[in-house]
């Protein structure tokens, strides 16, 4: 079978699928990817500046999307709402200068957990600002998804860095904010006009920061910040397909994986085996987001037929 041929079937495969299926899987191959990069991140962050490192990330996801710029031209780059990409930079700028500032003092998996709380933002903006349907399967594999955080990253707040996890946790609203401001970006701009004018955005507003304690880099440490730019591409990339698949809160059951995919991550490369508490809480994770894609697969119905329901 020839690349075209599985390219075509997978596609014809995939349009039988739900928008909200759809959306689950992007949100998770995104997850998987952002997993990765932060493990990356930290390792670097242990080495050199959290604001340095921040910049260099944007940067050379920059530099990662310039050959597509310069293929397609610059026109087709072109935002209709600037003001609103660099809204949607600032904001996560801020959210990534809390989260690089405790990255490198924050265990891996942690860092994951905390995390999943920017979804109960997400979800409750979602419901806000767009009036997006909140059925109660998405509240119920949400807050069974956030119980199972509870049970890995309970026993580690009540130790010692308990400041650094309030940092992590105080940009889950942010970073909340600057996914919302995607989810509208996303109804009149291509995705990669999008990702382009973040990694732009973000690299200027993190550009002063950089400078005040610029450090040189070692040739291992530019090509794993180079790494980087592709991971975080890439991410986002699949990020902002799942915001255009399927509403934003019927996709946030699936961010929960995050957890899974960053304990295999410190396995492999920092050697970190994951604890009784880690293994019982993505377990927890796992199947509250296999059952709400269940339960929104077309099987069980269309996301059009079970809002209609609703109002009815």
């Amino acid at each position: 079978m020839t690349v075209l041929s599985l390219r075509a079937t997978l596609s014809r495969r995939a349009a039988r699928w739900s928008p909200t299926t759809r959306g689950l899987l992007w949100t998770s191959a995104a997850g998987l990817l952002f997993s990765m990069l932060n493990a990356l991140m930290r390792s670097l962050t242990l080495h050199i500046d959290p604001f340095q490192s921040q910049f260099l990330r944007y940067a050379f996801g920059l530099l990662v999307l310039l050959p597509l710029v310069w293929h397609q031209g610059l026109a087709a780059y072109k935002p209709q709402n600037l003001v609103g990409q660099f809204t949607r930079g600032a904001a996560h700028t801020v959210g990534l200068c809390l989260w690089f500032t405790a990255l490198p003092r924050i265990a891996l998996a942690d860092m994951t957990a905390i995390g999943f709380t920017t979804p109960i933002f997400i979800m409750i903006g979602a419901y806000i600002f767009f009036r997006e349907p909140m059925r109660w399967e998405r509240w119920l594999a949400t807050g069974i998804g956030f119980g199972g955080v509870l049970i890995v990253v309970g026993p580690a707040l009540s130790g010692s860095g308990g400041g650094y996890h309030l940092l992590m946790l105080l940009s889950a609203p942010v970073f909340a904010v600057s996914f919302l401001l995607t989810k509208a970006l996303t109804r009149y701009e291509k995705t990669g006009v999008i990702l382009l004018w973040q990694s732009i955005s973000v690299a200027l507003f993190s550009l002063p920061l950089a400078l005040w304690h610029w450090q040189w880099l070692s040739a291992w440490q530019w090509i794993g910040f180079a790494v980087c730019g592709v991971l975080g591409s890439a991410g986002h990339y699949c990020l902002t397909r799942s915001f255009k698949a399927a509403d934003i809160s019927s996709t946030q059951s699936a961010k929960f994986l995050d957890l899974v995919w960053s304990a295999l991550m410190g396995w492999l490369l920092f050697s970190d085996m994951p604890s009784q508490s880690t293994l019982l809480g993505g377990t927890v994770i796992c199947a509250a987001t296999l059952w709400v894609a269940r339960r929104e697969s077309p099987g069980k119905g269309s996301d059009r037929a079970r809002a209609a329901d609703e109002i009815q």
